[in-house]
């Protein structure tokens, strides 16, 4: 048996891996057509690699998919995060928890799942292959398929496609040729430009917890850590309406108003009624000297300059006026957004081989019998925090599983 794995990412090597666990007799390729392998393992979580996510359950984990939820809340009942912990434990990694539920390995870097990956493929004789492309697939008698490489021929009993996303529709073409449906390719994960001088001089700074709420879309409210960068903004909060309004952003050509929540634990009332306390005790002190909502200094400073209130006035002569501009900016600080940066180069796209021509206990094809996918060639993408490794460790252990 011949088994050939395009891609030599995260979902290709554990693809590979299993399919030669599973099948020892098989000679197993891992056709890669550049010079490096696990590229994404390698800079994720900013060099460390955010290996998965605490949340083990699956319908739990599936909710954190803007695409393809339902197809991964079946999936994970045969390989979840939890599984994952435990295989690469099983291999000498220990895989340990932060408080944001992210997952790394214990010597937080990413070297240690690369090479957990690559001792594995040379323990089960992978052969890898680097720069090596893969110009055209073509089904053939018996329900082999085809392989144009380098212009050769080669024939394989099982061809699982790990590719990854591709930032245009024209990647897909070789397997849209085959009858697939192909739902197009926007980035994912990505930040918010916000041409505004005053609020990208704080770049650097961060808040603990902020919301963020798109003008217009009901449904694009998200919270959690915000960071200022010398482009606009970033964060969590940021990468997850990202995530969840992928295609609505994209059809706004990323040219969209944002309210911002720089105090995400009040209400308009709590926070009314908290700053008319205050007045009282802090009658006397200097509104800018004197913040007590614990936000960093310098975007206390930034608030009284955007609101207009002068840095010596005193906290008893705030008028009802300046109150309400105070409670507007913590509340609902208004940015345009005129554009979208790539998050780091962790780059990830909604879109590609639409979940309705994948069969969910298999991931084969619906079209071409034997041809498999895995990864995030498939039409799925996670918000941050591992979920899309975990994807691609999932599809990958399923795709390998089926001869």
């Amino acid at each position: 048996m011949k088994i050939g794995v395009i891609g030599g990412g995260a979902a290709g090597f554990f693809a590979a891996i299993h399919s030669a666990e599973n099948n020892p007799e098989a000679e197993v390729h891992i056709i890669e057509k550049t010079s490096k392998v696990l590229g994404k393992v390698k800079i994720s979580g900013g060099g460390r690699c955010n290996v998965t996510n605490v949340i083990y359950q699956p319908v739990p984990l599936s909710k954190h998919y803007p695409r393809g939820e339902k197809f991964l809340k079946k999936a994970f009942g045969h390989f979840n995060s939890q599984d994952t912990v435990k295989w690469f434990e099983d291999r000498g990694v220990k895989i340990k928890a932060e408080e944001d539920g992210r997952m790394f390995p214990d010597t937080d870097d990413s070297q240690t799942i690369i090479d957990c990956l690559m001792n594995e493929v040379r323990r089960l004789g992978i052969q890898l292959r680097y720069s090596t492309t893969v110009q055209s697939l073509t089904t053939l008698e018996e329900e082999s398929i085809g392989l144009e490489i380098d212009g050769q021929q080669e024939v394989f009993d099982k061809v699982i496609v790990c590719t990854g996303g591709q930032p245009k529709i024209e990647g897909f073409n070789w397997l849209k040729s085959l009858g697939h449906k192909v739902e197009s390719p926007v980035p994912s994960l990505f930040t918010f430009k916000i041409n505004h001088k005053p609020l990208t001089a704080l770049m650097g700074l961060s808040v603990p917890n902020a919301k963020i709420r798109v003008i217009g879309e009901k449904k694009l409210v998200e919270e959690g850590p915000l960071l200022i960068t010398h482009w606009g903004i970033s964060g969590p909060v940021v990468l997850r309406t990202s995530a969840w309004g992928a295609r609505i952003l994209s059809d706004k050509n990323y040219q969209f108003s944002i309210l911002v929540s720089w105090l995400n634990n009040y209400t308009e009332e709590e926070l009314r009624q908290y700053i008319y306390e205050q007045k009282e005790v802090l009658k006397k002190k200097q509104i800018k000297n004197k913040n007590p909502f614990q936000l960093p200094q310098r975007l206390w400073d930034y608030c009284l300059q955007r609101i207009e209130v002068p840095e010596t006035k005193l906290w008893l002569d705030l008028s009802k006026k300046e109150l309400n501009k105070l409670i507007n900016f913590l509340l609902s600080d208004q940015y345009d957004v005129i554009g979208q940066t790539k998050f780091k180069e962790e780059f990830v796209t909604c879109g590609g081989i639409s979940l309705s021509d994948i069969d969910v206990k298999t991931m084969e094809s619906k079209k071409v019998k034997n041809l498999h996918f895995a990864g995030e060639i498939m039409d799925i993408d996670g918000i941050t925090g591992g979920f899309n490794f975990q994807a691609a460790w999932t599809t990958s252990f399923i795709a390998s599983k089926s001869n």
